[in-house]
């Protein structure tokens, strides 16, 4: 018997229904000498410290660090019928197919059951990347050796234990020491959710230090026979800042009375410039996540959530939880049918549909920048819009969009910019005249791009010649003032976790961290904020983050190390290396091991004084557990001063 091991239920469902295994069996479906079965996530946990020694069921000091010598896996009890299930059927099986998610995570739930159950049978891979029958009949007849995957499974058991390491050994750390000063809640320390609860907690210091400073502008309305348009007043370069803003108010004041005295301005240089955008790459996970947060108002968990109903439910959309833009070359001979399929899904399309041309061939196809997955796009199983609820039709019109974006011409405009000399003083107007619509046809209003807080609206300027005075208009004297940075969303969190790189300072580091994956998968970002809103160390205010005081005291007495966005950047190229087969699992988790061995060594005789909510210890992985109570909301970070002392 063939057995295929998928990872959900509904993922099951589907690839019995095409396998034609429609008999129901127990906790399965069975066919001719071909049986799907299912995982309900992870079947097996890493076992808690008192798994290993009794004593660790109490928190005490002098047992840390705790690093075990042979790791175990324990049964998860609530899934404990399934996983029997699984293990009678492995040992019935004469080959296996994994049917897993196609990623690191989805390749560890099955592999770390192969293990634990001692299955020694034959393994082949079933790579998904769409759940609708033809994508799955692709994906069945081209299976993968099993060994082609394998150290997938190495790459996540690493970062599973990693996590452990630090978690245990560190939030039990600071939790005693937090007791030795009468704080007797959990301090919740982890690999990954630590360095971004730093990034906050960061971005909120810098807010409340922020002094605002004043600058000034200056507007001229110039009128060339009935089509006004606007200049800008260009000050000397020793008066301003290093974005051009004017910080001498005499200087604008004088310039402003000037401009009002003058008659004309004239135009001493015009030069207009053929500008071509190329389409943006369909979506990544970490961008989709991004643009919802900010055009749609979606939480990052919340927007995975229905693109993986999407995905799994509907069947319209390819694999969600990709870290890549791009699409093989071998996906563009799909596009005809997958474009066919969307146009009679949807018949409001039928205006765009006379401007693509599927032969384009735009620079998301590129192999060599294709990874594990490739760009979320629609499939061809297209669906009536009306089947899809208000956010999931917005977010699938959204990956729709980027991918039509495709095989549509580039954004074409011409950029006119216009220099005068006014009174001594230099003005410039700046225009825009689109000339290609392109890509921009597909894309609905929510994702047009945004301009900056203080760029003036483009305008289309009037016919202009060199040399010819303009009538002068209003002149508006602006006074003006520099605003602070502004606080996460969850989707500026998403892409601050990604580009890590930007917020390290050693340049050897930020050099390391420019190819890897940031903190956190795309995977998992989701759900680390949502937990760190969960506990209460970050509460939303509308669409924005704000670290709670509970946040800053945390954050104040971990080691910087253990709370550096760097530092979480490199053990992620490390499991990357785990994965490419560079470094193994053992090396790995050693040098996890002794670094924390070292971290416990230097906090060990901290002192520390910490105020905040408190999260009651309890046995396994106290880092992840949620807060009861809803998280607090209340006065904005500035006001809230963390009463944390380390010695």
């Amino acid at each position: 018997m063939r057995l295929y091991l998928c990872e959900k239920p509904s993922q099951a469902k589907d690839i019995a229904k095409v396998l034609g295994a429609s008999r129901r069996g127990d906790g399965c479906w069975v066919g001719t000498d071909v049986t799907v079965t299912w995982c309900i996530g992870h079947l097996l946990e890493t076992a808690p410290p008192d798994a290993y020694d009794e004593r660790y069921k109490r928190w005490v000091l002098t047992d840390l660090p705790i690093i075990p010598e042979k790791w175990k896996m324990l049964v998860k009890p609530k899934t404990a019928s399934q996983f029997k299930v699984v293990k009678r059927l492995l040992g019935e099986a004469r080959e296996l197919v994994i049917a897993t998610d196609a990623d690191r995570e989805g390749e560890m739930i099955a592999r770390e059951l192969l293990e634990h159950c001692r299955y020694r049978g034959p393994v082949q891979r079933l790579w998904l990347s769409a759940l609708d029958d033809a994508s799955i009949r692709k994906a069945l007849a081209a299976l993968k050796p099993g060994t082609e995957t394998f150290s997938l499974y190495h790459s996540a058991l690493g970062r599973s234990r990693a996590d452990w390491l630090i978690g245990m050994n560190m939030s039990r750390l600071f939790t005693l020491l937090g007791r030795q000063s009468g704080y007797q809640g959990v301090l919740p320390v982890g690999r990954v959710q630590t360095p971004t609860l730093r990034l906050v907690v960061d971005r909120d210091r810098s807010i409340a230090a922020f002094v605002p400073a004043p600058f000034w502008a200056i507007d001229v309305q110039l009128d060339p026979r009935g089509t006004p348009f606007t200049a800008q007043w260009c000050p000397p370069e020793d008066a301003c800042d290093g974005q051009g803003r004017c910080l001498r108010q005499p200087l604008a004041q004088a310039a402003a009375e000037a401009l009002r005295g003058a008659a004309s301005a004239r135009l001493v240089k015009l030069r207009t410039e053929r500008m071509r955008e190329a389409a943006p790459l369909p979506f990544d996970l970490g961008t989709l996540q991004e643009v919802c947060s900010k055009k749609l108002g979606l939480g990052a968990q919340e927007t995975l959530d229905i693109a993986q109903a999407l995905y799994e439910q509907y069947k319209v959309i390819t694999y969600p939880r990709s870290d890549c833009g791009y699409l093989p070359n071998s996906q563009h001979g799909e596009a005809p049918a997958i474009i066919a399929a969307l146009g009679r899904a949807d018949p409001s399309l039928a205006e765009l549909m006379k401007h693509i041309d599927t032969s384009r061939r735009s620079r998301a196809w590129n192999d060599a920048k294709v990874s594990a997955h490739h760009g979320i796009i629609p499939t061809a199983a297209g669906t009536d819009l009306g089947r899809l609820a208000g956010k999931q039709r917005a977010v699938y019109t959204l990956i729709r969009a980027r991918y039509l974006a495709q095989f549509l011409p580039n954004h074409e405009f011409d950029r006119t910019q216009a220099d005068f000399d006014c009174a001594g003083q230099r003005l410039r107007a700046v225009g825009k005249r689109i000339v290609e619509p392109g890509w921009r046809r597909a894309l609905p209003e929510a994702l047009t791009p945004a301009r900056g807080r203080e760029a003036p609206p483009p305008q289309a300027l009037p016919a202009l010649r060199e040399g010819e005075d303009y009538d002068v208009g209003d002149v508006t004297l602006k006074d003006l003032w520099t605003q602070p940075p502004k606080p996460f969303t969850e989707g500026d969190l998403i892409k601050a976790m990604k580009n890590v790189a930007k917020l390290v300072e050693d340049p050897r580091l930020k050099q390391k961290l420019k190819d890897t994956t940031g903190i956190g998968t795309e995977a998992t970002r989701a759900g680390i904020i949502q937990g760190l809103i969960d506990r209460g160390y970050l509460a939303k205010n509308g669409k924005a983050l704000n670290a709670t005081p509970a946040a800053f005291s945390l954050i104040d007495a971990v080691p910087r190390a253990i709370a550096d966005p760097g530092t979480t950047a490199i053990w992620e190229q490390a499991l990357d290396m785990v994965q490419s087969g560079e470094m193994s699992l053992e090396e790995f988790v050693a040098k996890q091991s002794a670094w924390m061995s070292r971290q416990v060594e230097r906090c060990a005789g901290l002192s520390l004084t910490i105020s905040g909510p408190a999260s009651p210890p309890g046995r396994g992985a106290p880092w992840k557990k949620k807060r009861k109570s809803a998280p607090r909301k209340g006065a904005a970070p500035r006001a809230r001063k963390p009463k944390v002392a380390a010695t």
